[in-house]
């Protein structure tokens, strides 16, 4: 996510950091490089002059161009200035004192909405301990109620459907019904979505609500939509008045606007954004973590959060030890590469990492799902010795390696540069576990 307009801040800030005492036509030229970034990445233009303008007041004191670092100074403020626009603090779902709390699921078709529901049931009952309940509201869509049905199934989640042709209003308020009689948590309205916005969805959505009276309304929107997504979110706002977004498909959103505009532009904060397919990717949305993400400063909190989540805890005590002591080996690698594999999308966990993006070779590390049959292939085909000494594998053992495990001494030459590279990313992630401290993040500027 963000790939775009990470890659354009890292060169403008490499730049002033190049520069050494900054003046103010330094900040200027790179506060316009900055404005041009943004608006390619299609975010709100509105947003954009308010953003350079309050980062060049703040830049131009006295304090910043009078610094041993200048440029530090600057990433500095413009790291706060996006955390200010994506929403400053993380901002938690509303629960009721009194069971159950109602949360209304409101979006476009084609947003992602019935699946969030059953990833945001999933994260309530892993993460918050609740007992949910989905609600299938969309009786327009075809199959709607069986998808919802179907992942409610998959995940152990129960779903309240009623027979075809019932109204909305009644289905809903039967479920809440339902849920206070179980003494349910949660219940998770999934409305009608439509291609557009129109009279009618809005009139039937704006029903749900006064029937309802929800603790939390939040509004699904595709992120790779840009200012679409923006647009439609205040729309719904002003009839609605939600409580909160949730930004879905953001691993698939080179770009940013979205997530760079909808918090300014509707007032509203987000609350989740959907990263993957599986059930398990949707996440808190942290604007600081964000912010540090799109500078290529990493995610370290998230990504440790993902790491307890998938992980065993004792394994990862054991690799936390192996990786301050600078070593890593192919047990170890492929060990790691099976519990990565559970917490998602490589390149995603990588991009977590404070610096990966500004290492040319180690951001050359890629792996998918085919590869990684080939890869355990290659290992398993390597003696006890050679996996716990890749050093000593020369050119014959490579031969012996390719032949077992019907591959080409290619394939295994391949391996040995990703292993190596790996291992490199490692030995970098062991010496920053040491310092421990996101100010040695800003060293590089």
């Amino acid at each position: 996510m963000f790939e775009n307009l990470s890659g354009k801040l890292f060169s403008i800030f490499e730049k002033l950091r190049k520069s050494g005492k900054l003046t103010e036509k330094d900040i200027d030229v790179a506060l316009s490089e900055v404005k041009i970034a943004l608006l390619e990445a299609d975010v709100n233009f509105r947003v954009v002059k308010n953003f350079t303008k309050s980062v060049k007041e703040k830049a131009l004191g006295s304090e910043v161009l009078k610094s041993l670092t200048p440029s530090q100074q600057v990433v500095k403020i413009v790291m706060d200035e996006l955390t200010s626009i994506l929403g400053k603090e993380h901002a938690k779902l509303t629960y009721s004192s009194k069971k159950p709390t109602v949360i209304l699921m409101a979006g476009l078709q084609g947003s992602g909405k019935t699946t969030t529901c059953a990833k945001l049931a999933l994260h309530l009952r892993k993460n918050e301990k609740k007992n949910p309940l989905l609600v299938a509201c969309d009786v327009y869509r075809p199959a709607a109620v069986k998808q919802l049905e179907v992942l409610g199934n998959q995940l152990g989640i129960d779903v309240f459907s009623m027979p075809a042709g019932t109204r909305p209003a009644i289905i809903a308020t039967t479920a809440i019904e339902h849920a206070r009689e179980k003494d349910l948590d949660v219940v998770i309205i999934d409305t009608a979505g439509r291609l557009h916005i129109d009279g009618e969805m809005m009139g039937e959505v704006k029903e749900l609500k006064d029937l309802t009276s929800p603790h939390e309304i939040l509004l699904v929107v595709d992120a790779m939509t840009g200012q679409d997504a923006v647009n439609s979110a205040k729309s719904f706002n002003d009839l609605l008045e939600l409580s909160g977004i949730v930004l879905t498909k953001l691993d698939g959103d080179a770009r940013g606007g979205a997530a760079l505009s909808i918090r300014e532009v509707t007032g509203k904060p987000i609350k989740f954004v959907g990263i993957g397919e599986k059930a398990s990717a949707l996440e808190p949305f942290y604007p600081d973590r964000m912010a540090q993400r799109i500078l290529g400063m990493g995610d370290v909190l998230t990504l440790i959060e993902k790491a307890q989540s998938a992980m065993d805890s004792e394994k990862m005590k054991e690799l936390e030890n192996r990786i301050r002591e600078a070593e890593f080996n192919f047990n170890d690698f492929l060990d790691q590469l099976n519990q990565i594999k559970q917490m998602g999308p490589l390149d995603q966990i990588l991009s977590m990492i404070p610096g990966f993006s500004s290492m040319p070779k180690l951001s050359e590390v890629s792996f998918d799902n085919k590869n990684f049959k080939r890869f355990e292939a290659i290992i398993l085909s390597m003696t006890p010795t050679e996996r716990a000494n890749p050093d000593i594998i020369d050119g014959g053992r490579r031969k012996r390696i390719a032949a077992g495990s019907a591959n080409t001494v290619q394939d295994v030459n391949a391996l040995l540069k990703q292993f190596n590279q790996m291992r490199q990313m490692m030995k970098n992630l062991g010496s920053m576990a040491k310092r421990s401290k996101l100010s040695k993040f800003f060293s590089k500027f």
